[in-house]
């Protein structure tokens, strides 16, 4: 039996330095303690989001690694710390303080916890570099964002970074942040329950029709997360354009279906009906565990949703940890849990 690997969670240090002071500008994010395992993430002085223990206590994550029979966390930064709309520089600076927390909150459960790396993705070479050092450092590949400001993941300086990134052997996971409309959906977290399919949508999307997958090394090892957000219950619109117009065909080699071979996308659909969906359209091989643990939006119980649904033994094996294996490209281990 292959372990069980939850490759969509999230974390935030206990602490890290003050960055507004070490750069100057507003807005940076900072962490404030209240007790009791509760704090809130600020964006400046304005309260961001409200997080316990589990974002930075080893034990409490193993404990619900525990509950949850998982094996294997992939941590994942917090998007907000991306640092994309700042300069550069400081952008890879940011990313190394956080790059090396990661990594010693991992070393306390080695093996157990494993972790992605965040870059400065608005200057690609700086990118590279950060994830080079990541990579030699113990890292298992990258966290990125679907966009950078106006750049989809189809602009050629992406592209050239996502290269690298097979070049490297580094695994990448895309996560939308900065949603679109925001001012249309002030309430009800909407940002996040519409905006973001949306948002992965639109990274897929822009890789296909641009012909960003035919330029890319099929080495890529690329993952989604969300399920891919809408772009699965949507591609047979994007195929029937493709097959009937020259503009929404754009310039892709073959049809849109064709590249759900070059990526996997994550569980993270919540609901038996669309798991079964979403493996009908990706197939058994292109779907991993995720949880998007520990926050509200994730699924409670890490690996349910795949424990019961229909499937045979044999796929949910692919879909709890044997297509994050390949995803990873991480050697097959027996499971640790108890």
């Amino acid at each position: 039996m292959s372990q069980t690997i939850d490759i969509h969670t999230h974390w935030f240090p206990e602490k890290w330095p003050d960055l507004g002071k070490r750069f100057g500008g507003q807005d940076w994010p900072s962490i404030r303690h209240s007790g009791n395992g509760k704090a809130d993430v600020c964006l400046g002085e304005k309260p961001f989001r409200k997080i316990d223990a589990r974002c930075w206590d080893a034990a409490c994550r193993l404990e619900q690694m525990e509950r949850n029979k998982v094996d294997v966390q992939l941590i994942s930064p917090t998007p907000v710390m991306f640092s994309y709309q700042r300069p550069a520089e400081q952008a890879a600076e940011v990313c190394k303080i956080f790059n090396d927390l990661l990594l010693e909150f991992c070393a306390k459960s080695p093996g157990r916890f494993r972790p992605l790396c965040q870059v400065p993705l608005q200057e690609p070479k700086l990118a590279a570099k950060e994830l080079d050092r990541c990579m030699q450092a113990g890292h298992l590949g990258v966290e990125i964002g679907n966009h950078v400001g106006l750049k989809n993941l189809d602009d050629p300086g992406i592209l050239d970074f996502l290269a690298h990134c097979a070049q490297a052997g580094a695994a990448v996971f895309v996560h939308p942040w900065d949603m679109m409309a925001c001012e249309r959906m002030p309430e009800y977290m909407m940002p996040w329950t519409v905006a973001m399919p949306a948002e992965t949508q639109l990274a897929i999307t822009a890789l296909i029709e641009s012909g960003g997958f035919d330029r890319l090394p099929k080495e890529l090892r690329l993952c989604f997360a969300h399920g891919g957000g809408s772009f699965a219950f949507l591609l047979g619109r994007l195929e029937n354009a493709w097959k009937h117009s020259e503009i929404a065909r754009g310039k892709s080699e073959l049809a849109p279906s064709e590249y759900v071979k070059r990526f996997f996308v994550d569980s993270a659909v919540f609901e038996p009906k669309t798991l079964e969906f979403l493996v009908s359209v990706m197939s058994a091989e292109r779907v991993c565990l995720g949880s998007d643990f520990p926050y509200p939006l994730g699924e409670e119980r890490a690996g349910q949703l795949i424990r019961e649904s229909k499937f045979s033994d044999d796929i949910k094996a692919k879909l709890l940890g044997g297509n994050a294996q390949r995803w990873l490209n991480l050697e097959v281990s027996q499971p640790t849990h108890g």
